[in-house]
């Protein structure tokens, strides 16, 4: 066991006693230890390395002493924050020669809230000028620069002016109107509808602010030592109730032709396990949807990965970051993840067991998490979060049984209530219920805020039941996935192209990629030999000047 360090802490008056610390001591011990020796009544100081106050040591779990830079015999120099009495700063001379040391700041610290409209107004543009350094997708551009309103043509029954002019029957329609989403059958808005409407107001948007949702205490608090030994209604996040989310970041997901999807299901034709693949593709704008953003895939990648008939587990990629720069050369990202869940029904048939409905489930709580942590890997730049990042475009495409028996895709993403609880650590699977979620309990490591979501009893009266055990239906938003009537190919082949070169990481015979394959793949192509054949004599002919 390393030895005890010991650290010189001076008072705001001048007062220097030690403090016995052990290097594997966190910052927050450390507070609680000045605490403790100096006698003080409250947490409203602050520690630094230096006298000018700077180098401030913060009181948090995650920092270490060592990791904090302190070493045996330093000095530590306490600060206080602010007063918690009125008590005049003459009055302390006789109080502060005593053992017991009250703290509390002779100059008031600054208000950090805003007391005019003003400031408020000084202080959000502050706000927004931190995340305008955050680069939006060009196709959130492109629909900026969109009005967005639906056209409506003139009704012959209505109107009643000339055909050049408009009324209220004819005029075009916002793109979230509420009336014109029923009437197309419209589940979500599109994030770019919900942005409009949220600066339709008379301010025009100047206080639109899309924060996300924290589940954690707040870092730093001095008014009490930290938790499990206190919280306070400052550091202590709120309780939750979820809510449906009425939008979504993508409208819909179009993969650019059968053969893609075909080749991913090969694997399972062969084996019968499972599989995962990575989407990579772009974004673009819905036509068909009011500011609709539409996911194009173009490839499938798979990654490493032990599979079975009924779990998958990734492995490592050492590749995964040469495979992203290789798609970012040709114009492509990562636009979502797919995988299979295939049983046999009649395999003369064809057909597939429909595993998946509103009996059963969509998607299971481990799907959920995991589509959430791919989620939060990949954020959504968004000019009106502080942060400069809000949601994700991460779509998660599940191929299954449809009520026919027939293979077909599903696609889904998960809330942003949802992403904030995989985040910080509050959502776990059920044993034995694959619909159904679980929000932890606070244990004297984490502390997890209440969660509640919303039902109706058999009254039809709307209560709130506590998510222990949530239904993972109040955390999804559907997304339709298909391929067009028209095929399309990022990379063309031979209209009678029969041979493909082998998928990667697929350890099935006939399929695993080697100098062998790719020397059958480039044989078959003859025509791409000849071509570099003539381009070699054609530069040996003709050099370049």
């Amino acid at each position: 066991m390393s030895n005890p360090i010991v650290l010189r802490v001076q008072s705001p008056v001048g007062i220097v006693k030690r403090v016995n610390v052990n290097p594997s001591d966190s910052c927050r011990d450390l507070y609680e230890k000045v605490n403790k020796v100096f006698e003080l009544n409250t947490y409203n100081f602050a520690l630094y390395k230096q006298r000018n106050k700077t180098d401030e040591i913060v009181s948090s779990r995650e920092i270490g002493i060592s990791f904090a830079g302190l070493k045996h015999g330093d000095f530590v120099y306490m600060t206080n924050l602010s007063s918690p009495s009125d008590e005049q700063p003459g009055t302390s001379s006789s109080n502060s020669s005593s053992n017991h040391l009250n703290i509390f700041d002779t100059k008031k610290k600054a208000s950090t809230t805003p007391s005019t409209p003003t400031e408020f107004r000084s202080k959000l543009s502050n706000v927004f000028s931190s995340s305008n350094n955050i680069v939006e997708d060009e196709v959130d551009k492109d629909l900026w620069n969109t009005s967005g309103q639906i056209k409506r043509k003139r009704d012959e029954k209505l109107c009643q002016h000339v055909p050049n002019g408009q009324c209220i029957h004819c005029s075009p329609l916002e793109a979230y109107d509420e009336a014109y989403m029923r009437e197309q059958n419209l589940k979500h808005m599109s994030f770019h509808a919900y942005l409009r409407k949220q600066c339709s107001g008379a301010d025009r948007g100047k206080f639109v602010v899309l924060e996300d949702l924290s589940c954690r205490i707040k870092e730093g608090c001095r008014e009490h030592p930290p938790w499990p030994r206190g919280i306070c209604s400052k550091c202590q996040p709120n309780a939750i109730t979820l809510n449906r989310q009425v939008y979504r970041h993508v409208d819909n997901v179009e993969f650019e032709n059968r053969t893609l999807v075909e080749r991913f299901l090969e694997y399972w034709r062969v084996t019968g396990h499972q599989r995962v693949g990575l989407l990579y593709g772009k974004y673009q704008t819905h036509p068909d949807v009011p500011l609709g953003i539409k996911a194009i895939v173009a490839a499938i990648y798979e990654p490493p990965q032990d599979s079975s008939r009924d779990k998958i587990k990734l492995l490592p990629d050492p590749k995964a970051d040469i495979v992203d720069e290789l798609a970012s050369s040709l114009g492509l990202r990562k636009v979502g993840w797919i995988f299979t869940d295939l049983v046999a029904d009649d395999l003369q048939l064809g057909t597939v067991k429909h595993t998946r409905n509103v009996d059963s489930h969509f998607l299971s709580a481990h799907e959920c998490i995991m589509a959430g942590h791919l989620q939060n890997l990949h954020p959504n730049p968004c000019r009106f979060s502080p942060g400069g990042y809000f949601g994700s475009k991460f779509v998660t495409i599940c191929v299954t049984g449809d009520k026919d028996n027939q293979v077909h895709m599903e696609g889904y993403g998960v809330s942003n209530q949802c992403m904030a609880l995989v985040r910080d650590k509050c959502l776990i699977p059920t044993k034995d219920a694959p619909e159904l979620g679980y929000i932890k309990e606070s244990t004297d490591k984490q502390y997890v805020p209440d969660v509640f979501y919303k039902i109706k009893d058999k009254y039809g009266n709307e209560v709130s039941r506590l998510a222990r055990p949530l239904p993972v239906e109040y955390l999804l938003v559907d997304i339709p996935a298909a391929t067009p009537l028209t095929p399309a190919y990022t990379f063309p082949a031979r209209p009678d192209n029969t041979t493909h070169f082998p998928v990667e990481n697929r350890m099935v015979d006939g399929q695993i990629q080697g100098f062998n394959a790719l020397s059958r793949y480039l044989l078959y192509y003859s025509y791409i030999t000849e071509w570099w054949t003539g381009r070699f004599k054609t530069s040996t002919l003709c050099p370049a000047t």
